[in-house]
């Protein structure tokens, strides 16, 4: 890392002009002048990228093969492109060659993790401002005990060409090959050796974020931290509530809960003292958004301020001439995004540092249509859902999915947990055990039947239901165990109508519905079977539905 690190430096002290840790108006004012955004009626800066960049590439995402750490990644997962390190050198090199190209350089210092004792120094170079304003918005300030962490003297470069493309004829053969014989003009790389990462190509600014999640995911294992893709928040008792589930599930939405202070709406590392926050902001869903029912959100991107004091950027949204928008309109991409400082919502809070959970609650967007809203985990479900990570992958989170389709992403974040599946597994198992953690399955997708029958379940319901567990109104309800899925019902929740606690009730068709609960059933066994049999303990393999 430290001869990658002089090169770029060496580059910077030769380049004119280099803006070192601008002020956040700086990055704004020239993010619009630079048109790399327009502002909106409300001072929300709006961006556009190409359709091809509206989401993640996970085919154009790489981690370096090297010695050093290939025996701990798992490359069987099907997220897990290796990338040789002949390829990185040259990708850093072209990235050098780019940036002596440019009129102006930014370079921010900034920290990912709020707890001190594991913030990752993070060193961001870019030629964009807007990029670099996300990373403003995202990724925090560096605290003034950072000599106390673990990574003080192992700091990460990222460098991000967002709008240049690669000479694809060059990597022909060392990168993606298109549908169409031509070679990716992208890639997102992260090599945690060299402690580098590149992202070259992708104008999508999740693909900066989730990079420096998965960096994050590899090195805490190794130093007892559990990383974990959630949201989470606190009781007025100081405990914490997680909650797990891939992008789209709810985990923003449910965690900005005006009763409880907000950590954060995505990533968190659980350690010996308790849960931070990695990130300094939020990365939301757009499309749909209904200000009644997520007021939060909407109120931290649109709150009207002028553009030099506002800061919040929508990636994709479908804006008019006149700076209105349209929050429903899809026809750009489903995946339109905001991002925002933490700061933005009315109840956060702002060390984003928290104690153990009492409650952990596992998202799912069933598009089948047949798990229950809410459903209590025994131990050893828990560690079966955590495993499993299963939902209904939704449109545009990723490139080209449009409609929800069946996805098992372990974890609830396979393609940002690169370790070795055990690496996980065992430190979720051993905290849960040692601090008494209650787990839920709480189901945010469909009801009534399947998707394009059945309805999303209602959000205000869903709350509701959150809120009975996190305040142990459930602990110690009334449960009726489901005959397919083991999971347990509760046969009543405080404010939610007791009918449609189990699915069967809100189908017409009873037939259909257990029809697509065994398909939902026996797809549950065909993936234990092909990745896990064998490999967990015979109480939690006992626990998959189908076998």
């Amino acid at each position: 890392m430290l001869e990658h690190m002089q090169k770029v430096e060496d580059v910077l002290n030769a380049f004119h002009p280099v803006i070192e840790n601008p002020t956040r108006q700086k990055l704004i004012q020239d993010s619009v002048d630079e048109k790399y955004a327009m502002v909106l009626v409300t001072g929300t800066l709006a961006t556009w990228t190409s359709v091809e960049s509206s989401g993640r590439s996970p085919k154009d995402t790489y981690m370096v093969r090297r010695k050093e750490s290939e025996d701990v990644i798992d490359w069987s997962s099907p997220n897990a492109n290796s990338l040789e390190p002949e390829t990185f050198e040259m990708l850093f090199e072209d990235a050098l060659c780019t940036l002596r190209s440019k009129r102006t350089i930014y370079v921010l210092d900034r920290v990912v993790g709020a707890d001190s004792s594991y913030a990752l120094p993070v060193r961001c170079i870019t030629d964009s401002p807007l990029h670099a304003l996300f990373v403003d918005n995202m990724f925090r300030p560096v605290p003034e005990d950072i000599e106390k962490s673990i990574f003080y003297h192992k700091p990460f470069l990222l460098l991000a060409l967002p709008l240049n493309k690669l000479a694809s004829q060059k990597y022909k053969r060392r990168l993606r090959t298109l549908p169409n014989g031509n070679t990716s003009d992208m890639a997102v790389v992260a090599d945690f050796d060299k402690r580098v990462g590149i992202v070259f190509g992708s104008a999508y600014m999740g693909s900066i974020k989730k990079l420096m999640f998965t960096v994050m995911n590899f090195y805490l294992p190794e130093h007892d931290i559990l990383p974990l893709h959630c949201s989470a928040n606190e009781g007025e008792d100081g405990s914490s509530a997680l909650l797990l589930g891939l992008s789209g599930t709810g985990k923003t939405t449910l965690s900005a809960d005006p009763e409880r202070a907000l950590l954060g709406d995505d990533e968190h590392g659980w350690n010996d003292y308790g849960i931070a926050n990695f990130e300094n902001g939020c990365y939301a869903k757009l499309i749909n958004l209904d200000p009644e029912k997520e007021p939060e959100i909407y109120n931290a991107t649109f709150h009207p301020d002028h553009y030099l004091n506002h800061g919040a950027i929508v990636e994709n949204l479908m804006v008019y001439i006149d700076g209105t928008f349209d929050l429903n309109d899809s026809r750009f991409t489903p995946n339109s995004r905001a991002s925002y400082p933490l700061r933005y919502l009315t109840n956060i809070k702002e060390s984003s540092v928290s104690g153990h959970p009492k409650c952990i609650l596992f998202l799912t967007a069933d598009a089948y249509g047949v798990l229950p809203p809410i459903a209590k985990l025994t131990p050893e479900q828990a560690m079966f859902w955590f495993i499993m990570g299963y939902t209904s992958k939704l449109a545009g989170t990723e490139t080209g999915i449009v409609e929800p389709q069946t996805t098992f992403s372990r974890f609830f974040g396979e393609p940002f947990m690169p370790r070795i599946p055990s690496d996980y597994a065992h430190l979720l198992g051993e905290k849960m055990q040692k601090f008494g953690v209650d787990v839920y399955l709480v189901n945010t997708g469909w009801s009534g039947g399947p998707y394009g029958v059945g309805e999303r379940m209602d959000i205000n319901l869903t709350r509701k239901m959150v809120r009975a567990a996190l305040e142990g109104k459930l602990k110690n309800a009334e449960y009726d165990r489901d005959p397919i899925f083991k999971v347990w019902i509760p046969r009543s929740c405080p404010d939610v109508p007791t009918e449609i606690l189990k699915p069967v009730n809100t189908w017409n068709d009873k037939e259909k519905f257990e029809e697509y609960a065994l398909k939902l059933a026996s797809e549950f066994a065909k993936k234990f079977e092909s990745s896990f049999a064998g490999k967990v303990s015979d109480a939690i393999a006992a626990e998959c539905p189908g076998r």
